[in-house]
């Protein structure tokens, strides 16, 4: 059993769970998951690693509540367990060597490019650090992206917060601005991360795509994270989650990924039906 050390509310839909986890802890680095279940009966799920603290022996995981077992975390508290937590699975990201990179992530997408822009700045890179959301009731983590970046750079949708702009205009302006970038490592939806990367291809600019969205059970044993990188078959959970992002194909990805959609709705549906009924 994993205690819930912490748990803080981000926006109405994503929340943060500070996990006691030592043995994950002391392997866990960035751009690596964990697959959990909740309880006995729960299914199992990947989530990305969103922090980790060696010392203190807790591995931090951020979700947005999307599909039945989201909701069911949702209504754990501090000081409950869940029943299983396990990992760090999946390659870590690169990041030997690299002088400027720019990191960026969009929506919920943006914490999981978190520990990635840490870690490069930790080790000395200059970071541009591109974050987008809808709205600005939807912006998390800014104090910790201000710390984890040389330059933060935030957009939002409507331009209710920071610059009216898609993540692809801010990065553009950067890259117009003289900005020579060793690599782009971008994190979010998987719409997003396409016109990233057909952005970059325009100025030869190496990138690096987080394919974690469509990952399901985390082995590879399901098949729905199965995607095509430079024509041959490769697994987001087993050969990833990130990938050489020129070389993806992500309308194969996209398909794949919608038809899970109404499954996802329909069991979230039922999850919130299910405890309003034990709630009255």
């Amino acid at each position: 059993m994993y205690r819930i050390v912490k748990k803080r509310v981000l926006n109405p839909t994503v929340s943060l769970m500070e996990i006691e986890a030592p043995a994950v802890a002391r392997k866990a680095e960035p751009g690596q998951f964990i697959i959990l279940r909740v309880d006995e009966e729960g299914e199992r799920i990947p989530l990305t690693i969103a922090d980790f603290d060696r010392q203190a022996g807790t591995v931090t995981i951020i979700y947005q509540v999307v599909g039945a077992t989201t909701e069911k975390l949702n209504h754990k508290e501090e000081g409950e367990f869940l029943q299983d937590f396990v990992g760090p699975l999946g390659r870590a990201t690169e990041t030997e060597g690299l002088k400027r990179v720019a990191v960026v992530g969009g929506g919920v997408g943006t914490a999981i490019a978190y520990p990635v822009a840490k870690k490069l700045h930790e080790v000395g890179c200059h970071v541009d650090l591109i974050v987008g959301f809808r709205n600005k009731d939807l912006v998390i983590l800014e104090d910790e992206f201000k710390a984890a970046s040389t330059n933060l750079i935030i957009g939002t949708d409507d331009g209710s917060y920071g610059k009216k702009a898609l993540v692809t205009d801010l990065l553009r302006e950067q890259i117009e601005a003289g900005a020579k970038y060793d690599r782009v490592i971008t994190i979010g939806p998987v719409i997003m991360m396409k016109f990233v990367c057909q952005l970059t291809r325009q100025y030869d600019i190496p990138t690096v795509v987080s394919m974690n969205p469509i990952m399901i059970d985390g082995t590879g044993m399901c098949g729905g994270c199965r995607l095509s990188v430079g024509g041959e078959t490769k697994f987001a959970c087993v050969d990833g989650p990130e990938f050489d992002g020129h070389k993806v194909d992500f309308d194969e990805a996209m398909a794949r990924g919608a038809m899970y959609k109404d499954f996802e709705r329909h069991a979230h549906e039922a999850a919130c039906n299910l405890f309003k009924q034990e709630v009255q």
